[in-house]
């Protein structure tokens, strides 16, 4: 039977258009901006974060590391990265990386378990970072970041990024909403305990595309991002890190394994932590909040702690050893 032109038209048409929106739907397919049906961010105030990060210690990047990589970015301090977004950011420079400790560590729970947040002023603008995270301070394993943003000319630095086009890419997001990451996506990972995440590396994608300077993705993809932007505070502008699941229900308690004493605890004046057969390279005593409270090197097996100007309540005791790390909860009355 002959096809009359009208519907031999018909479908030449609608094949064009579905061709047309193919690109699209091939290249805008990761949770699109704040407001939009889809969107991951989460906001600041969100009563999902049970702490934040405890300390951080950047190792700044290049104000422009195509023109004079020894010029360093200098815009804020690591402590703004710690606690609550408040827009008191650390700018990274290009390339820049930011470490982070928690305490009680980051936990895989169900669904994201901590979230990023940069300060761009709007969901376009958007500055990016890699991710990776450590249970041990040595071993990292990064997340497995996409970008489909394209890389035939370079984004300029005051260009925009589609939001839809990135997926585990910190920075994702505008001021006053996260990031969020899932650990289940590292379960399995060569010397990586998902329930015990104690350290974080944030990383500044170098967002040129230009094979000399520029990062690429986990599928090979240069990312374009912003770039140069020659300030101070150049590069990703970290602001906070908020905890979802942290494994205070399931803190390793030593005592029981005749490793490690703590008396008395609860505590009022002082408290003696001792342990047997190991030495305690570090120790760091945090608050609910995640916010550090004490930070000593002993380089012993025992010592005694005054608690006196402690404010009652719950702390998290984290020690280091020679190649372990040991958590415990202490009461303060």
């Amino acid at each position: 039977m002959k096809k009359s032109k009208f519907l031999v038209r018909k479908k030449f048409t609608f094949g064009l258009f579905f061709l047309l929106l193919t690109p699209l739907s091939l290249f805008s397919q990761y949770a699109p901006p704040v407001g939009y049906f889809g969107t991951t961010a989460i906001h600041k105030d969100s009563s999902c974060f049970k702490s934040w990060a405890a300390s951080c210690k950047v190792q700044r990047g290049s104000v422009d590391i195509s023109d004079n990589p020894d010029s360093l970015a200098s815009y804020g301090n690591d402590e703004a990265a710690c606690g609550v977004p408040d827009n008191m950011v650390v700018s990274l420079g290009d390339g820049g990386i930011a470490t982070l400790r928690f305490n009680p560590p980051i936990s895989n729970g169900t669904g994201f378990d901590f979230a990023i947040f940069e300060n761009s002023f709007n969901d376009n603008f958007l500055e990016l970072a890699f991710v990776e995270v450590s249970s041990d301070s040595i071993n990292y394993h990064r997340f497995h970041a996409i970008s489909l943003t394209q890389t035939s000319q370079q984004t300029g630095a005051f260009d925009t990024l589609d939001t839809r086009q990135l997926h585990n890419l910190a920075g994702k997001y505008r001021s006053g909403y996260g990031t969020p990451f899932d650990l289940e996506e590292l379960r399995g990972a060569c010397a990586l305990n998902v329930k015990a995440i104690s350290h974080m590396r944030i990383i500044d994608v170098v967002g040129s595309i230009n094979p000399d300077y520029g990062t690429k993705d986990s599928q090979g993809n240069y990312i374009n991002d912003p770039w140069p932007t020659p300030f101070n505070s150049c590069g990703f502008d970290l602001d906070a890190v908020g905890v979802i699941h942290n494994n205070t229900s399931n803190i390793l308690s030593l005592t029981t394994k005749n490793i490690l004493s703590i008396y008395p605890n609860p505590a009022q004046e002082k408290i003696t932590i001792s342990m047997f057969e190991k030495t305690m390279k570090s120790i760091v005593i945090t608050n609910i909040s995640g916010k550090e409270i004490l930070f000593m090197q002993p380089n012993t097996d025992e010592i005694s702690i005054l608690t006196e100007s402690f404010s009652k309540g719950f702390y998290f005791l984290k020690i280091k050893t020679e190649h372990e790390f040991f958590y415990e909860k202490i009461i303060v009355q």
